[in-house]
């Protein structure tokens, strides 16, 4: 078993409303200047697979087949450590 975490955010193309409202009010603190504010989500897993290549290919095919809009979104496949 592997654990995998995927973090899936809008492209870089993809206007992100929310995004820029917290940019906004970051900047409102008055704590330096802030920008390129992105705003994401991830899933963590285990993946049963024989080798850690194995494990990242089914978190790929799940991430672009349901946890990412693969339209608007890209994704990120992080194989993590077991503590």
């Amino acid at each position: 078993m592997f654990n995998i975490r995927v973090y899936v955010s809008y492209k870089e193309s993809v206007l992100d409303p929310q995004a820029e409202v917290i940019e906004k009010a970051m900047n409102r603190l008055n704590q330096g200047e802030i920008s390129q504010v992105k705003i994401g989500k991830f899933f963590d897993f285990y993946v049963k697979a024989e080798t850690k290549e194995e494990a990242i290919k089914a978190a790929k095919a799940i991430s672009d087949q349901l946890l990412a809009n693969v339209n608007m979104e890209s994704y990120y496949v992080e194989l993590l450590e077991d503590n």
